[in-house]
């Protein structure tokens, strides 16, 4: 059995993961726990999905069918991150200024991505797959 490919994945969740801790404590000046999540740069589900088709291209080549799949997800995945995420992150801002005055807990507004962090994403993921494929084979 190949554990690349269940490895790459979570080892770009994890360097992604890292990278936007990092990135968010130097922006905020302070350990940004409070900024774990959605949004941020690089995007987490960028870097996963593209780990995952980058290592497929690298060890099955991009004629394989599993190649395909794989990209058709990371597809849906980014498309997902940056517009319908989006949106959800615009609603959040209505809905606190509307609920500003009552004791509601305020909705997180920071869950899509910018075009720049789902490329940061998706180079992230890249980087970890050709690692991986230079560790493991």
């Amino acid at each position: 059995m190949d554990l690349s490919y269940a490895a790459t994945p979570f080892l770009a969740w994890l360097v992604a993961g890292g990278l936007k801790f990092l990135v968010n404590s130097v922006r905020a000046r302070q350990w940004a726990f409070g900024l774990i999540g959605y949004g941020g740069l690089p995007s987490n589900h960028s870097a996963i999905v593209s780990s995952v088709a980058t290592l497929i291209a690298l060890k099955e080549g991009i004629g394989h069918p599993a190649f395909g799949v794989a990209l058709a997800l990371a597809f849906i995945v980014v498309l997902d991150a940056n517009s319908l995420r989006g949106q959800v992150g615009k609603h959040a801002v209505a809905l606190n200024r509307l609920a500003a005055s009552s004791e509601t807990p305020r909705l997180r507004e920071r869950i899509g991505h910018t075009i720049i962090e789902i490329a940061a994403g998706i180079l992230t993921g890249a980087a970890v797959a050709f690692g991986v494929r230079a560790l493991l084979g």
